[in-house]
C-alpha cells in the first residue's frame, strides 16, 4: 500500500476562508480506508473545525508541514506560502486564466510545485468528481430568499453565515410568508439543485415551465429553466443542447418572456462569456419587466446577468441596481430598483456543512485514484502543473503565464 503523508493547511487567503478539505471524522476515515495515509493539521484559530475537535480524534496539529506528501486547502495559497517541491490540492481559479492568479500559477511553476485543482478532477466524460456547488445553491436561495423579504418588509431571516449549521438555518424558513410570486430558477447542475432543495423546503410550489408562463397561481411557485428554454439558434428549428455548449455565440437570448412574469430570479446556470445574456438594458427599462429582485448565485460580474456590476460581502450581500441611470445604489433604496445578491464565497455562511460533504466527495471519489495507482487517469487529467511546467492538457495558460509575467 502507497504511503502518503497528507498535511491540511491554515487558510491564507483574504479574507479568510473558514472551510476544509477534510473534516476531522473525515480524517479518521481516510486512514481506516487507506492504511498508508497519514494525516496531519496545520493549526488554526479561524478554520471552522477547531484544532480541539482534530486533536480529540487523535488528528495531529503540526505547523512545519515540510515532510508531508501531499498540501490540501480551500482557496488560492499566498504565494510567499508555498512550499516548492510538493504537490498540492486547492482550488487555484487560474484555468479562465484569472488574471489576478497569473502571479500564483507562475509561482508554482517556479517552485517545481505539482498544482491538482479541484476543479480540474473530472470522469472520463468530463464531469467534475468534486465542488462546494450544492451549497453555493443552498446559500444563495436562502440569500435570494431573505432579500426578497427585506426589500419588500416581509420578513427578516438570520443571516446563513450567523447559523453555526444548516439546521439552525432551516429554521429561519417557517419565516417565510411570501405572496403569490413567481421564482425562476436558471440550470440544471449541483448549484440549482442546491437552490431548489431549499425552495421545496419552503414548501415553494414547483410548476411546468407552460404553467410558469402563462397561468396565474393563489401562491407562491417557482419554475426550473434549462439553457432550451431561453435560449434559441436563429437558423435551427430544433434546439440541441451539444450544439449550444460548443457554439453559444450562434444563439440569442428568449428570456424576454420569463422578465414579464418572473418577481425573483435565482440565476444558478453555468455561463460561458461567449453566450448571450438573458436580457439587455434596453429590456430591463421596458415597462413589463417585472423582476425586482435576482440572486446572482453563480456571481459572475457582468456576465449572464448584466446588472451583476460586482461582488458584494458575506455581511453585506446586496445591493440595487438602477435600470434608469445603470448604476449601482445603496440596497433597498427604491422600489422601483433591481436588488442584486451577489456573493462570489457562497459556501462559506455554512462552512462545516460544506466542508462535511465537500470531505465525503474526495474520500469516495478522488482518494481511491491517489491510492490505486490512478488508473482511471483522474488525477493526470487535474494536474495543472508538474515538474516546473504546464502539462499538456494545460499549455494552452503559457501564454497567460508570460503575458503577464512584467
Amino acid at each position: 500500500m502507497l504511503k502518503l503523508k497528507i498535511g491540511i493547511i491554515k487558510e491564507g487567503k483574504t479574507p479568510l476562508d473558514k472551510r476544509v478539505p477534510l473534516t476531522p471524522k473525515k480524517c479518521v476515515e481516510l486512514m481506516a480506508a487507506f492504511p498508508g495515509a497519514q494525516v496531519v493539521v496545520q493549526p488554526s484559530e479561524k478554520r471552522c473545525f477547531s484544532d480541539a475537535e482534530y486533536q480529540e480524534l487523535d488528528i495531529p496539529l503540526q505547523q512545519n508541514l515540510q515532510d508531508c506528501d501531499i498540501l490540501m486547502g480551500v482557496k488560492e495559497v499566498p504565494v510567499e506560502q508555498l512550499i516548492p517541491d510538493k504537490t498540492y490540492f486547492f482550488f487555484s481559479h487560474t484555468i479562465k486564466e484569472q488574471p489576478q492568479n497569473a502571479k500564483l500559477l507562475r509561482s508554482i511553476l517556479q517552485k517545481n510545485i505539482t498544482l491538482i485543482d479541484y476543479e480540474t478532477l473530472t470522469n472520463a466524460h468530463g464531469q467534475r468528481l468534486v465542488a462546494f456547488g450544492r451549497y453555493a445553491g443552498i446559500v444563495g436561495a436562502y440569500n435570494g430568499i431573505r432579500t426578497y423579504g427585506l426589500k419588500w418588509k416581509l420578513f427578516n431571516l438570520k443571516p446563513a453565515y450567523l447559523c453555526r449549521e444548516m439546521e439552525d438555518m432551516q429554521e429561519e424558513y417557517f419565516k417565510v410568508k411570501l405572496p403569490p410570486i413567481k421564482i425562476a430558477v436558471t440550470g440544471g447542475g449541483r448549484v440549482a439543485g442546491g437552490a431548489m432543495e431549499v425552495l421545496d423546503k419552503m414548501r415553494i410550489k414547483k410548476v411546468s415551465v407552460f404553467d410558469y408562463l402563462y397561468k396565474q397561481f393563489r401562491e407562491p411557485v417557482y419554475a426550473q429553466l434549462h439553457s432550451g428554454d431561453y435560449n434559441n439558434r436563429p437558423d435551427v428549428e430544433v434546439w440541441d443542447s451539444p450544439d449550444f455548449y460548443q457554439h453559444p455565440q450562434l444563439y440569442k437570448s428568449t428570456f424576454r418572456k420569463f422578465t414579464r412574469v418572473t418577481d425573483l430570479l435565482l440565476a444558478c446556470a453555468y455561463w460561458d462569456p461567449r453566450a448571450p445574456k438573458l436580457f439587455t438594458e434596453q429590456e430591463i427599462r421596458a415597462a413589463d419587466f417585472k423582476i425586482n429582485t435576482i440572486a446572482d448565485i453563480t456571481c459572475d460580474i457582468n456576465g449572464s446577468i448584466l446588472c451583476t456590476k460586482r461582488s458584494a460581502t458575506i455581511d453585506a450581500p446586496a445591493y440595487d441596481y438602477n435600470p434608469t441611470t445603470e448604476l449601482l445604489e445603496s440596497a433597498y433604496s427604491k422600489e422601483t430598483n433591481i436588488t442584486v445578491m451577489a456573493v462570489d464565497n457562497l459556501p462559506c455562511e455554512l462552512p462545516r456543512n460544506a466542508s462535511r460533504d465537500f470531505s465525503r466527495q474526495l474520500l469516495d471519489r478522488v482518494f481511491p485514484h491517489l491510492f490505486t495507482g490512478d488508473k482511471e487517469g483522474v488525477l493526470q487529467r487535474g494536474t495543472i502543473a508538474t515538474a516546473g511546467k504546464l502539462t499538456e492538457r494545460y499549455l494552452y495558460m503559457e501564454d497567460y503565464v508570460e503575458q503577464t509575467s512584467t
